[in-house]
């Protein structure tokens, strides 16, 4: 089946104090569900999920693009 053409460019993790609340597990899964092709994060002032965020993508054949707000 083809992937899905909707790619989410503004999220925030559970790295975003009192801002988000997605742990990356949980976010891949769900990428992997609907077959989005890529995604991003774009954490509020930090960037300490980068790393961890980029490898996941990796692992699961999804995009990974990285941003910090």
């Amino acid at each position: 089946m083809k992937h899905a053409d909707f790619v989410h460019l503004h999220l925030h993790t559970q790295y975003s104090l009192l801002d988000g609340a997605i742990r990356l597990e949980e976010l891949f899964q769900r990428a992997k569900e609907y077959r989005m092709p890529a995604l991003a994060v774009t954490d509020h002032g930090t960037m300490f999920g980068a790393i961890e965020f980029y490898q996941q993508a990796l692992k699961s054949g999804i995009k990974p693009i990285l941003g910090c707000e």
